[in-house]
This record gives structure tokens, sequence and C-alpha cells, in this order.
């Protein structure tokens, strides 16, 4: 795997001096790859990743992977809110949601499977602390999004993926429910990593999570409502991860 160095600027010291133990996705929702490489490199925009990812599978290293990278902003996962001295965080070359949201390219994925393959050489990273922007900040940030082949990186390895439980009929908890399930549903979400209090309300909070969650895992549909897919497709994730870090 060949990597171009595009150095940028913007980056500081790992808090506490922690090695990074996982990887943050996102994809660019730029016009082309070279603006997102230019803003990342930019001091104004103080913003960048580690690494970057073009769309014909170039790899791009923007920050040196002991240094702290500034890709996550404001995120959370299992509890821990500096995301950033945590992860590597890896770009992908990819309009995104609000330019038509095209498909990631195969040669692309097959970059990043290599990627990670390397990054893992050097720092002890789970498959189960491979996660996407939109997990650690749910409500606020959509990406990599839900046409992101998790099951292709599960496959190599580097990630944790289920099969989907299909839609079916049946209850489902909303915004607005209250009570032990959604009780339930908060916790298990929060076992998964999510920031979100069990505190039996379906509010907005919840929604943004189940959102979140049904991108990285329940592509079908992203609807914030936690049919009985959801719920079915929640708990094997949980069962997987569990049986992935035993």
């Amino acid at each position: 795997m060949k990597v171009a160095g595009r150095w940028s600027p913007n980056f500081d010291v790992r808090a506490d001096n922690r090695a990074p133990d996982m990887v943050v996705l996102h994809y660019t929702g730029m016009e082309t790859a070279e603006a997102a490489l230019e803003r990342l490199q930019d001091p104004k925009a103080k913003v960048s990743a580690h690494y970057l990812i073009d769309e014909a599978g170039a790899v791009f290293a923007l920050v040196p992977e002991f240094e702290r990278a500034w890709h996550a902003g404001v995120s959370s996962w299992h509890g821990e809110t500096d995301v950033n001295s945590l992860s590597i965080g890896i770009e992908l070359a990819n309009t995104g949601h609000e330019m038509g949201y095209p498909d990631f390219p195969a040669v692309q994925i097959e970059s990043l499977i290599d990627l990670m393959a390397d990054v893992a050489t050097r720092w002890p990273i789970s498959p189960a602390r491979v996660v996407g922007h939109s997990d650690v900040a749910p409500g606020r940030k959509a990406d990599p999004g839900e046409k992101f082949p998790w099951k292709r990186l599960a496959d190599a390895g580097h990630a944790i993926w289920v099969d989907p439980s299909p839609l079916m009929p049946g209850p489902t908890l909303g915004p607005g429910d209250e009570g032990q399930g959604v009780t339930d549903l908060q916790a298990a979400l929060a076992l998964v990593g999510y920031a979100i209090d069990a505190d039996g309300t379906y509010g907005d909070t919840t929604r943004d999570v189940v959102v979140a969650f049904q991108r990285r895992q329940r592509p079908q549909s992203v609807d914030g409502i936690a049919d009985l897919s959801t719920l079915q497709t929640l708990a094997a994730y949980l069962a997987a991860v569990k049986s992935a870090t035993e």
C-alpha cells in the first residue's frame, strides 16, 4: 500500500499521551477529494484527520498516528468525550448526503481495508472499536452513512456486523413513548457505546441514537423508530460485540 504525505498543521498532543484504540470513519462531504485535502490542511479550518482515501483508492497521510487529529468534534463513545485522543480518523472522499451520496467505490474500500490492517500492526484496535462519525456524534453527523459497506469491513476482520433482521410488522417504540421498553432500549444502546441515558423517555436524543444505529447496522430503513427489526438487530449486534471482546 502506497501512502502519499499531505501533512496538515491541524493537530496536537493526545491527552495523557494515550495510545489510540479506536478508529472513526468519515466521509468528506465535499465535491472533490482535492478540495477536502486542501481544507484538512488549512490552519484556518482547524480540522484534520490522520488519513484520507480518494475515490480511486489513493491514500493520503495528513497527521502522524501518534498525534491527535481534529476530526470527531463534539463526540462521545462509552462515556469518553475526548474521542480525538482515543482514535485514528480516516476520511473517505464522498460527496455525502447533501450532494447525491454516491456508493463507495470498491477500490476505495479495498484501500481502506489495507490501511486498517496496516494500522492494526501498530495499535490494539478491536473490531468493536471501529465506528462511524455518526456513532460518536448522533444527531449532529450522518457520515459515513447507510451506504457504507460495514459488512465488507467486518468480513476482513476490521468491524462488527450482523445480518439485519428483516423489516416486519409489529409493535414499535418511537418519539413520545415512555416506560420500561424505552429504558431497555436505551440501556442496550448505551452498552453499544452511544451517549444516551436510560431515562425511559423516547425523546430527541433517543431518536437520534436509533437513527445512528440504523445507519450503522440496519440501513434498509433509517427512520429513528425502534421497530422489531431494529430491536432484534440491536440484540444480535450486542451479542456479536460480546463474543468478539471476550
